[in-house]
């Protein structure tokens, strides 16, 4: 099974979904500057390629809905609290990478017009026309809906040519390698599989929505510098989720 791809991926249009524990860092809970502003810079590098570049950001890092839910809270507040975490961390990014000089909006699903823009689709495809980044927040803004859902919602109705999907491994494994020395890699698996053995790469409402659109995913890893650009240029370590 070969380590790396062979030959240069072309895309035009991407959607970057990250954790929002990936901003966490080493600590163990919020915000870590430095991290935050390590991913922008990969985010910068790989716009610079010409690519138009939309984000989801999870608000885990910050309150996860599932586990409030499971502490005695209403399971709907604690999703709308979850959503109001991803708006965070989303103005988090948006800082990161005006610094770096790259032009960023904050496209919200629940209005808040002080901070961010309400979600409306044209006026989110004309900001990547215009070579703006697009962070979307806030999920879906419905609870019982995960941000892999929205993110792969928003890919599609954005025409995104694939979900990047940043982890702290390189691909897809058949089980967790931080654990098992002998776990396999996948460099290609099926949507349906990921389903039928419970791989982890998304829940099964995302990749039922990719697989019906035809949406690929490409899982990487957020914590290899350069991993993103890798992968366009054809030398980086993945697995590609598709049909």
């Amino acid at each position: 099974m070969p380590d790396t791809a062979s030959e240069p991926t072309k895309f035009r249009r991407v959607l970057l979904k990250i954790s929002g524990e990936a901003l966490m860092g080493d600590q163990g809970y919020g915000l870590n500057p430095p991290t935050v502003e390590r991913i922008a810079r990969e985010v910068k590098i790989v716009h610079e390629m010409g690519v138009e570049i939309c984000m989801v950001i999870g608000g885990g890092n910050i309150f996860r809905g599932l586990q409030g839910s499971a502490q005695g809270m209403e399971r709907t507040t604690a999703d709308y609290m979850g959503m109001l975490a991803t708006v965070m961390n989303a103005l988090a990014m948006q800082s990161a990478l005006e610094k770096l000089g790259v032009y960023c909006r904050v496209i919200t699903a629940i209005r808040m017009d002080e901070i961010a823009e309400p979600y409306i689709r044209r006026r989110a495809v004309r900001h990547l026309e215009k070579k703006r980044v697009c962070i979307f927040a806030a999920g879906t803004g419905n609870p019982y809906f995960t941000t892999d859902t929205a993110a792969t919602l928003r890919a599609n109705e954005m025409a995104c040519e694939a979900i990047f999907k940043g982890t702290k491994v390189d691909g897809v494994y058949d089980k967790d390698p931080k654990i098992h020395d002998d776990a396999v890699r996948f460099d290609h698996v099926t949507y349906d599989e990921v389903l039928t053995r419970h791989l982890n790469v998304m829940d099964a409402s995302a990749i039922a929505l990719a697989r019906d659109n035809s949406l690929p995913i490409i899982v990487f890893s957020l914590d290899e510098p350069g991993g993103f650009r890798a992968i366009l240029d054809g030398t980086g370590t993945y697995t590609k989720v598709h049909g």
